[in-house]
Order: C-alpha cells, then sequence, then structure tokens
C-alpha cells in the first residue's frame, strides 16, 4: 500500500506528464500503479483530478490547483532531506566545540579560522573550559581534552602526548636557587591552579605516581594563563601543560627544571559522541583537527 507521500510524488508526475504511461515510465513503474495512486488520492480528497476516456487524460481545474500545492510541498520535502542525505558539496551548518581555554584560544581556534574561510557555510561555537563539558548533555559535537576518556559514548583520536613541566623565571631561580629534588621544591615559592569543578586546588604530578601540593602557594588562580603570567613575573614556580609554556622557554622568560622527575605525558584526544550518522560539518571539523592539532601543538 502506497503512503501519502508516495502518492503525491506519483501525482506530480502524472500532472506533469502527457499520458499516465508516460509518468509511469519517468518513475519506473507500471501504468497500473500510477492509475491506483490517482484512484486512491481522489478519494482520499472526494475530487476528481483527471478526465479520462479511451483515447486521452487531461487534468481539472481543482488537479490543476492541487498539482502546484503538491509540487511545493514536495520541494520542501526535498529541501528538508537533501542537505542530511549528502546531496549538497559543501558543508555547512553550526558545529558545537569544547576545549580547554588555552589550548582552543592559541591552537584550536586559530586551524578552525582557516577552516571556517575555506568552507565559508560552517558556522563554529567554540565553548572554551578547563572544566570538561557534560558532551552528550550539552549536545556538544566535537571535544578536544588531555587525559583518560573511558566512555564508550565517544569516538576518541590519540594525536599525541602532552608533557607537563615545571617551570620558572629566571630571576626567580637567580634568586631562590633552582631546586634538584621535591624536598627543594617543599621550600620554594610556587603557584597553585583551582580545579573549577571541586573547588580545590590540582596536585602537581611527578614520576612514579608522586604527587606535591603546595601549602603555602604564592599565587591562587583558576585560569592556567592567569599563572604562567605569575610565573613569568617570579611570583612563583608553576607546573603547566608544555604546549602553554612553550613560547615563553623559547624567549627566555621561563625556564624548564626538575626534568627527571617530570611525569609520563598525558595523552592528548579529539573526540566526539557516538550517536548515529556523523553529517558532514562535523565529520569535516573533527578530521580538520585530529589531522592538523598535532602538528600545531608539537612544531617549534
Amino acid at each position: 500500500m502506497l503512503n501519502r507521500l508516495e502518492i503525491l510524488k506519483i501525482f506530480a508526475a502524472a500532472a506533469a506528464s502527457p499520458t499516465f504511461r508516460e509518468a509511469a515510465r519517468r518513475l519506473g513503474v507500471s501504468p497500473q500503479v500510477v492509475t491506483r495512486a490517482v484512484r486512491e488520492l481522489e478519494q482520499s480528497l472526494g475530487e476528481t483530478l483527471f478526465h479520462r476516456s479511451t483515447r486521452r487524460m487531461q487534468i481539472t481545474a481543482f488537479g490543476q490547483s492541487f498539482a502546484l500545492k503538491a509540487q511545493a510541498a514536495l520541494g520542501a520535502v526535498d529541501g528538508l532531506f537533501g542537505p542530511i542525505a549528502g546531496d549538497s558539496d559543501e558543508a555547512s551548518g553550526t558545529v558545537r566545540i569544547t576545549a580547554p581555554s588555552g589550548l582552543g584560544r592559541h591552537y584550536v581556534q586559530p586551524l578552525l579560522n582557516d577552516l571556517m574561510a575555506r568552507h565559508p557555510g560552517i558556522v563554529l561555537d567554540l565553548r572554551l573550559s578547563d572544566t570538561p563539558s557534560a558532551v552528550v548533555d550539552e549536545q556538544i559535537d566535537i571535544g578536544v581534552r588531555a587525559g583518560v576518556i573511558g566512555d564508550n559514548r565517544f569516538v576518541a583520536r590519540v594525536i599525541g602526548p602532552l608533557p607537563i613541566w615545571v617551570v620558572g623565571s629566571p630571576a626567580l631561580i637567580e634568586r631562590r636557587g633552582e631546586p634538584k629534588n621535591l624536598k627543594d621544591l617543599e621550600a620554594m615559592p610556587a603557584t597553585s591552579l583551582i580545579d573549577r569543578t571541586s573547588g580545590r586546588p590540582w596536585p602537581w604530578m611527578f614520576r612514579g605516581e608522586r604527587h606535591f601540593q603546595p601549602h603555602s602557594p604564592a599565587f591562587v588562580t583558576d585560569d592556567t594563563e592567569a599563572e604562567i603570567d605569575a610565573a613569568c613575573a617570579g611570583i612563583g614556580l608553576s607546573q603547566c601543560t608544555e604546549y602553554l609554556v612553550r613560547p615563553h622557554i623559547k624567549s627566555g622568560r621561563l625556564l624548564r627544571i626538575l626534568r627527571r622527575l617530570e611525569p609520563e605525558p598525558w595523552k592528548l584526544h579529539v573526540y566526539r559522541p557516538q550517536r548515529g550518522p556523523v553529517p558532514k560539518r562535523i565529520r569535516l571539523v573533527f578530521d580538520e583537527l585530529v589531522t592538523k592539532l598535532p602538528w600545531a601543538t608539537q612544531r617549534d
């Protein structure tokens, strides 16, 4: 039994054809299917759509009016499903992304600015936060995060290591000396980064699963870049992700210390929720980040 959408398609083809046989040929069905669909539609509407004889077929005035409405309705349906089915070569629509603030601002956004220039139909909604988002609940399409992603609701790609370094300004090291071990570190001024989720300071991590917590921090913040600024100003030593302090190491504003105690690097992931077909715009952005973000975060 034909549904209403199929009947409308057959009727629209019949209205645009000289005969039912020609309409059947265009649709790839038998003439009987066209006849039956038109008859069902007439019964449903309570109106005659075609005057039929053994020699000719002529659409009625009501049929002509209804054909215009049917064509508009079918066009709307095609417009609704066409881009979703991938009929358009150009990706378009909004892609919602979450990333840590520093990583997002300095690496993710520049990459995606370039992508938007190449694909102007894509609109990016970039949420920067050092607090991991409830991606599925918040309807985020793509996430960039460090650490472990053990949730099987996600398709995750490891894109590279994320080293963790202890750094300090040359002026502070000259004034207080360079610490050689954790005991020396306890005597040094240090910064403390607050975990926004718990409100407690993040512990410093070292090789062998050893932790360190500054007892009387010289500077406290919940923003990674503010912490790095304090380290550059000589307020205290800091433990930070390598990609954020690399420019300051290169310029000489910070020195890398306690190298032999550095923990194993974290893993940097690009991930997306595993929820059915992936629209072209999301697949395009996901692939762009997986391909280019490792190069961007690891280059000199």
